[in-house]
């Protein structure tokens, strides 16, 4: 007679020992890993501990205020003050949790939508897909830009509305992207006797044809992450944005961006506008440099020596 007991022991060790070989699968790629790829995964995680410790990394409040507007950079303030006195240093860092947690948040709403449209386009086929992709043509044919600072203009600028005009604009790429990909999944012979199977739309989207499509969404995700964050960064330059008191790194730049024409005089003061701009293009580059890299490890190209 079979011991459960020695069974459900057996099948938990076997579990163990593959998630083990996958870490030490995934390890061994890492280590494989151009430079490229480290300096942007050592950045991501840079930028991922402030904003997850902003408060604790942050030596004054966000919104803190102190009596020395355009104050010089010293010991109480290293990057000096903004043009109604508050620490720039303390901004950058609350501005890595705010600009990056809203750009998350709106990638994965655009994920949601354009990727679950995107699945229902390829499964259903015939109208359903005409209509859809033909939506989806008109909002791509006006410039994303524009469209949202119209949005924006009509409906009262806030962190909601911020999301959720960003997301469903920015969904219409990831649509387009999911819908070609699984185009060639569904003729599959797999989905097919899962559809003659009986089973659910759902199902089938989650359990057959989402696994076989995840690279190049997991890598467009990377992409589309970046393009979100630059346009709030662009929407909260233009003052549409991210509204004051809270810091982001867009705002930064516009309202301390006068100080560059006092660059011959103070050299710091000149430099004050050009921290958010640059914490923005590090940004950028290390989510590119990490997409890159998963792009080539997933098209199946090898390495050349």
């Amino acid at each position: 007679m079979n011991n459960p007991d020695g069974y459900s022991a057996s099948a938990e060790v076997g579990s163990v020992r593959k998630r083990r070989t996958r870490a030490e699968r995934w390890w061994i790629e890492l280590k494989k890993a151009p430079l490229s790829a480290w300096f942007g995964m050592i950045v991501l995680s840079g930028y991922i501990v402030v904003a997850l410790f902003a408060p604790l990394l942050a030596p004054y409040g966000e919104a803190e205020v102190f009596p020395t507007p355009f104050g010089p950079w010293d010991e109480a303030h290293r990057f000096g003050t903004d043009q109604i006195g508050r620490d720039i240093l303390s901004r950058l860092i609350y501005g890595a949790r705010n600009t990056m947690g809203i750009a998350l948040v709106t990638t994965l709403l655009s994920f949601a939508i354009g990727g679950g449209l995107g699945l229902v386009a390829a499964i259903r086929r015939g109208w359903v897909d005409q209509l859809l992709s033909r939506t989806v043509d008109v909002l791509m044919a006006i410039p994303s830009l524009i469209f949202a600072l119209v949005l924006l203009s009509i409906f009262k600028p806030s962190v909601v509305s911020l999301i959720l005009i960003i997301a469903v604009l920015d969904s219409t790429r990831v649509f387009r992207l999911t819908r070609s990909v699984a185009v060639s999944v569904v003729v599959m012979d797999y989905v097919e006797v899962a559809r003659l199977r009986g089973e659910k739309l759902s199902w089938v989207m989650k359990k057959e044809i989402l696994p076989n499509i995840m690279p190049p969404l997991v890598a467009e995700f990377g992409l589309r992450f970046s393009f979100v964050f630059l346009t709030i960064a662009a929407l909260s330059f233009l003052g549409v944005g991210i509204q004051p008191p809270t810091a982001d790194w867009g705002s930064m730049v516009r309202d301390n961006a006068s100080l560059i024409q006092f660059a011959q005089y103070d050299i710091k003061a000149g430099f004050t506008p050009l921290l958010p701009a640059a914490a923005i293009g590090l940004l950028t580059v290390a989510v590119n440099f990490v997409v890159d890299w998963f792009l080539h490890k997933t098209s199946g190209l090898r390495d050349e020596h």
